[in-house]
């Protein structure tokens, strides 16, 4: 039987300490409501502002990153192609835009605005018109950029420096060896917390949607006692999904229930005032846009206000607790594409699809509620959120058709939430592992029903929210560490590849020395996989062996590591600046369709490609000896060694003015 694959420090942290917010909603099950709501009170009071500034700084950040001199840098060596087309990878960017969250709000959000706004006249016409930019500003550019910031940082440092996609590998530049620490275990401890109390909050919201909807059509009561069954009946299908892979049910499930959301928006556009909720929807950009800068920054100081407290700050706690689930995802998805691609195309895409849904639920809402509903509407939101978009349905046609298919749509987004979130968990909490045993992604999926029904139990959607709160403030720490991280990692690349541009530094080839036969035969024989991983085995592990050894006995501590995917690298830390890495890599590309394959062949071209801390361009070294592996990576350390010296680059990467070599 396959052994738990676990980083321990970060498994049983996590567990401690989601253990101890649970534990207190079981001692203490009368108290915790308030409790918690005294939390979260504390913690918007005292750091609200730090919320507010925190999100300020991370979309500034990634704006500077994309159109600044960083944006042509990729998130992979400087040679890497992206793993899916265009059109792919905007679709996949599409898909993470929709969840629980958008079906909940949809019309609730806008209309509770509308009925309460910050400084609006209720029910106004200016009522109408900051519900739509406070909705569009929640659900905007500024979510997507702490998405951005956590996904950026995954890909940039996972894919380029070759660490494992884990939220500590962000910190690498400046915490260099230590990310395997204390402090890089108490980075993904707090990473595992407030990504399993934000996707417990959204399946609190899912629960509470997918019970109204049944009270709606079949007069199921709505409480505690039918939501817990719930969380348990789609817990089980979640696990379910875990067990057999993503790449089965799931993924045309999910894909499914995309095409559907899109179906029931463009009935929603169809059957409404369709020409009045376009026009709506480009003055609502206009007001979004006019106001985002005040909105960024404008905490209400001079007027103190708790609706500031319920939504807003709220609102980027949920977010920077979801940031390493979505920015995990789509940094999966984004190898290859240069940092200008990604922020661009994270930023407006998803953000611009869910402006346009928000309108069209949301103004369709307020028409419906300032005509034929004539207020009746706008009560029952305000009465009870989670029965607004059953409510709504009520004022047009087919109503039994689409409320039912909401609640298959929330209860799908419900399972799919729940699945990822799991993998996401799962594969932090062992070390970034994505190939882990069926138990302890069972056991994570599990974890997630037990924290919302427990939360629930102690005090509803309130005890979720301050959880969340709570779990999020120490998380936004990370977040500004990553943004510095990542500026200094981009920084010290583009150094780099500009003084390679200007030969600053000397040539570094591959140091074949093969006699020409065999670099003939070589070329006219492609290696197979079990034929790349042996020569790995045999002649390169030997090499770095020999090398590593040699340095180590010089004075400059240096070790053979096994990374990610059986790859295998000589490490030499140093101190100011970054640590000398030559790794070699399993790599592999679909042969030309122009190429003839034999029945029987493969379909791939394996390399044995080397990677460095840099991420320059990498080269096949498959087919050379050890000698001729030594002599390669003594011509890369020489490059390495003349740009840590170099008069030029000192600045640029900190080094001390007497920063030894070897």
């Amino acid at each position: 039987m396959k052994s738990f694959i676990i980083n321990p420090p970060v498994f049983y942290g996590s567990i401690i300490v989601i253990g101890l917010f649970l534990a207190v909603g079981v001692v203490l099950p009368g108290q915790a409501g308030s409790l918690f709501g005294a939390v979260q009170t504390y913690i918007l009071g005292a750091f609200g502002w730090f919320y507010l500034l925190s999100v300020g700084i991370f979309l500034i950040s990634v704006l500077l990153l994309c159109f600044g001199r960083f944006g042509q840098l990729k998130l992979g060596p400087d040679d890497s192609v992206p793993d899916f087309r265009f059109v792919s990878w905007i679709a996949m960017l599409f898909a993470a835009g929709m969840g629980i969250g958008l079906m909940f709000y949809a019309v609730g959000e806008p209309m509770t605005h509308f009925m309460a706004p910050p400084t609006a006249e209720p029910r106004s016409v200016e009522a109408m018109r900051e519900s739509m930019t406070v909705t569009f500003f929640h659900w905007g550019i500024h979510a997507w950029a702490i998405y951005a910031v956590v996904g950026l940082s995954l890909a940039y440092f996972g894919y380029r420096y070759n660490l494992p996609l884990t939220i500590r590998s962000g910190l690498y530049p400046l915490l260099k060896s230590r990310i395997d620490g204390p402090i890089g275990h108490a980075v993904d401890i707090f990473a595992i917390v407030g990504t399993m109390f934000g996707i417990a909050t959204s399946l609190g919201v899912g629960v509470a949607q997918i019970n109204a909807g049944l009270n709606h059509l079949l007069g199921v009561p709505i409480g505690i006692e039918v939501q817990l069954p719930l969380i348990a009946v789609v817990t089980a299908m979640a696990t379910v999904s875990v067990v057999t892979g993503l790449d089965k049910g799931v993924r045309i499930l999910s894909e499914t229930n995309l095409i559907v959301a899109i179906l029931l928006m463009v009935f929603v556009l169809v059957v409404g005032p369709t020409s009045q909720l376009f026009r709506d929807f480009v003055q609502n950009l206009g007001l979004y846009f006019d106001t985002l800068v005040l909105r960024t920054f404008n905490i209400y100081a001079y007027e103190p206000t708790p609706w500031i407290d319920s939504w807003t700050l709220f609102y980027w706690a949920w977010w920077i607790s979801w940031s390493p689930f979505v920015g995990m995802f789509i940094a999966r998805i984004s190898r290859g594409r240069t940092v200008r691609e990604f922020v661009t195309a994270v930023l407006f895409i998803p953000a611009g699809f869910t402006f346009f849904w928000m309108t069209v639920f949301g103004n369709t809402a307020m028409f419906i509620d300032t005509g034929v509903a004539a207020g009746a509407l706008g009560t029952a939101i305000a009465d009870d959120v989670s029965v607004g978009l059953f409510r709504f349905f009520e004022y047009l046609p087919l109503p039994a058709i689409t409320s039912t298919l909401a609640v298959i749509l929330v209860s799908i987004f419900f399972i799919t939430s729940a699945d990822s979130g799991a993998l996401v968990v799962d594969s932090i909490a062992a070390g970034g592992e994505t190939q882990t045993t069926t138990g302890q992604r069972v056991f994570w999926c599990a974890m997630e029903g037990v924290v919302a029904g427990c939360l629930l139990l102690a005090g509803g959607l309130t005890a979720l929210q301050s959880a969340t709160v709570a779990s999020a403030l120490p998380f936004a720490v990370v977040m500004l560490a990553l943004v510095l991280s990542l500026y200094l990692g981009m920084r010290e690349d583009l150094a780099q590849r500009e003084a390679h541009g200007q030969n600053q530094l000397p040539a570094a080839q591959p140091a074949s020395g093969q006699t020409w036969q065999r670099r003939l035969a070589l070329m006219l024989t492609d290696a197979t996989e079990k034929d790349v991983r042996r020569f790995i085995d045999t002649q390169v592990r030997p090499a770095l062996d020999q090398m590593a050894a040699e340095l180590s006995a010089k004075g400059r501590q240096s070790e053979v590591v096994e990374e990610a995917d059986g790859a295998i690298a000589l490490r030499s830390p140093a101190e100011g600046v970054r640590d000398f890495v030559y790794g070699v890599t399993l790599t592999n590309h679909r042969v030309a369709s122009f190429t003839p394959v034999r029945a029987g062949e493969a379909e791939f071209r394996y390399e044995a490609r080397t990677y460095f801390s840099s991420g320059n361009r990498g080269y096949d070294v498959m087919g050379m000896t050890r000698d001729q592996l030594i002599s390669d990576v003594l011509a890369q350390f020489e490059r390495y060694l003349h740009l840590v010296h170099s008069p030029e680059l000192q600045l640029v990467h900190g080094a001390p003015e007497h920063q030894s070599g070897v």
